[in-house]
């Protein structure tokens, strides 16, 4: 910092508080305050003061005295943030032109980023008077309340339709690869139209839950999110997806990827088979690959020497099968059966041990099979025992013989696709499957690492489905955020180079060099530490912007944000951010 003396004319000449730092390789200067109205010895004490001595200012006698901070407001982690949802352009997304509505659904998009929480919350957040943070400042936010948020979701959700539409149009192209799955989330409240009972994969039992699916490009950038209710199965949505991706986003040509729940024989018969120009990639189910085994088209000898082979079976005319072998799955789905089997031996131990005890011995069939039936169903390997239930007793044993059955086909999976050899070879559809790793992991930053979906509190059906949309595009921000910050990050940088230098695409994956030192060191190749996405973020929260007000009140207050460090700098450089925002 320094004083400045500027020309004024016929007026006496300004003197200004400036501070100069570099930007983009450029040194720039920006007015902190206005000090004309300072008698000239005080001026004169803090000049010395900047130049590092210790002169009096007035009858203050140190710097820090002549000033008080009114408030500090974290900041750095908003400037990457909504620089990074600038620099991306989502908000011409949303809206064309600026308007209140618009500036209320990027700040929860950020929001969603920075610190995911209430409607309520966000909005106390941009207050004033509360503000958590400088977003609501750096977006010129004036004073709203969760109403305010409300009819922002409300404007927003007619909208959803024209911005997938603009996303897919950045990164789909015909004959592009499409990833879709679908997840599930539960619900607080009875009321949501939407909300049923289901399968829970929060293992929330008793709750009720929404389904929702997302779509994105191959590399996991999201690009289209539906809501359904909470008792649908994972099928039952392929078909909507199909029509929003021939008739909404205008590809004629598309190969989507989904799993074996998912695309199943019969919505391949239905939904897929009939849409000229479109080509798909799954697998095959157990009960599938049994009877291929069973039948002669699958022949366990094929993976004596190599861990891939394409088979062809009648029942899949026209249509490609690519059996698969992992010895690393068969090893850990052997020792999971083994316990799954010793824990259930154990259990039903118990039940026998109850019919033969002395004092009030457990009696009736109904009753003794009543206990059985919890414990397979805890464990789910009740196929692999021959049960005796008798009224006054309980044999069982192992059916060896199925085991043995079943552990033959441990660590085969069969890809099933309709993509022609000459447009993707066989290993390219093995990947290509494997590929949707990058759902899960978009599901799991939606859910509970880093956006927090759920707990879903809303109760009309159109706010849940506003709520999941905001969801959606925070993690398309976070999406484009990660992929800039992946050096400083755990995060592989090097994914595609080590899939082409792969061994094998059967076998499991595995980290490149770098990102193998940087979980082994915890340090990147220039020292730094390694952080994760959300540790990184509460880092750049740490730079934060302070009110300052002069303690003699004579001069103006004014703005100043603490110096980023050197990791600092290094996140915002890489986001093509600034923090001076």
């Amino acid at each position: 910092m320094y004083v400045a003396v500027i020309p004024n004319r016929s007026s006496p000449p300004a003197l200004l508080l400036r501070e100069s730092f570099r930007q983009g390789g450029k040194v720039r200067n920006r007015t902190l305050a206005n000090l004309s109205h300072w008698p000239p010895e005080q001026i004169e004490a803090l000049r010395q003061v900047l130049r590092g001595g210790r002169a009096a200012l007035g009858t203050v006698g140190r710097l820090e005295d002549a000033f008080d901070v009114v408030r500090s407001r974290p900041h750095g982690h908003v400037a990457a943030v909504v620089g990074t949802l600038r620099r991306v352009g989502l908000a011409s997304l949303i809206a064309s032109g600026p308007s209140r509505q618009r500036q209320l659904c990027v700040a929860m998009i950020a929001a969603r980023v920075v610190e995911p929480c209430s409607k309520l919350a966000t909005a106390r957040g941009f207050d004033p008077q509360r503000r958590h943070s400088t977003l609501g400042e750096l977006l010129e936010l004036e004073r709203c309340d969760e109403e305010d948020l409300y009819a922002a979701m409300d404007w927003l959700l007619p909208r959803q339709d024209r911005i997938e539409a603009a996303l897919a149009r950045r990164h789909l192209e015909e004959g592009t690869l499409v990833l879709y799955d679908i997840t599930s989330t539960y619900f607080e409240g009875r009321r949501c139209p939407l909300a049923r009972l289901g399968h829970s994969r929060d293992g929330k039992k008793g709750k009720l839950q929404i389904v929702f699916g997302l779509l994105t490009s191959a590399l996991g950038c999201p690009v289209a999110v539906e809501v359904f209710e909470g008792n649908t199965s994972d099928p039952t949505t392929l078909a909507s997806q199909v029509r929003k991706l021939r008739e909404r986003f205008a590809l004629s040509r598309l190969v989507l990827v989904g799993d074996r729940g998912m695309i199943t024989a019969a919505r391949i018969r239905q939904d897929l088979k009939p849409v000229e120009g479109l080509e798909w990639i799954t697998a095959l189910r157990a009960p599938a690959i049994r009877k291929l085994a069973d039948g002669g088209s699958l022949q366990l000898g094929l993976f004596d020497e190599r861990d891939l082979a394409e088979i062809h079976s009648p029942e899949y005319p026209g249509e490609r099968l690519i059996a698969c072998r992992n010895p690393a799955l068969a090893a850990e789905r052997a020792r999971k059966r083994e316990e799954l089997l010793e824990a259930t031996e154990r259990e039903l131990e118990k039940v026998a041990e109850a019919t033969r005890r002395r004092r009030a011995p457990l009696r009736g069939r109904e009753r003794i099979a009543l206990r059985v039936g919890k414990v397979l169903g805890r464990f789910k390997v009740g196929k692999h025992f021959r049960l005796r239930i008798t009224d006054t007793a309980l044999r069982f044993e192992r059916n060896e013989a199925r085991i043995a059955r079943e552990a033959a086909l441990d660590g085969i999976y069969i890809i099933r696709t309709s993509v022609k050899q000459e447009a993707l070879s066989a290993q390219e559809a093995v990947r290509t499957y494997k590929s949707l790793s990058v759902v899960e992991r978009a599901f799991r930053s939606l859910k509970s690492v880093d956006l927090h979906v759920r707990p879903i509190h809303h109760h009309l059906e159109r706010r849940v489905r506003a709520h999941v949309l905001l969801c959606m595009l925070a993690y398309y921000v976070e999406w484009h955020m990660r992929r800039a910050l992946a050096p400083m990050l755990f995060d592989d940088e090097d994914r595609a180079e080590v899939e082409k230098l792969r061994r094998s695409v059967v076998a499991p994956a595995q980290r490149s060099p770098r990102a193998e030192s940087k979980a082994r060191s915890k340090r990147t190749e220039d020292g730094a530490p390694v952080h994760s996405f959300q540790t990184l973020l509460k880092d750049l929260a740490t730079v934060v912007k302070d009110r300052i007000r002069p303690r003699d009140g004579n001069g103006p207050e004014f703005d100043k944000i603490t110096i980023p460090t050197p990791l600092q700098q290094r996140a915002f450089d890489l986001l093509g951010v600034s923090p001076l925002m």
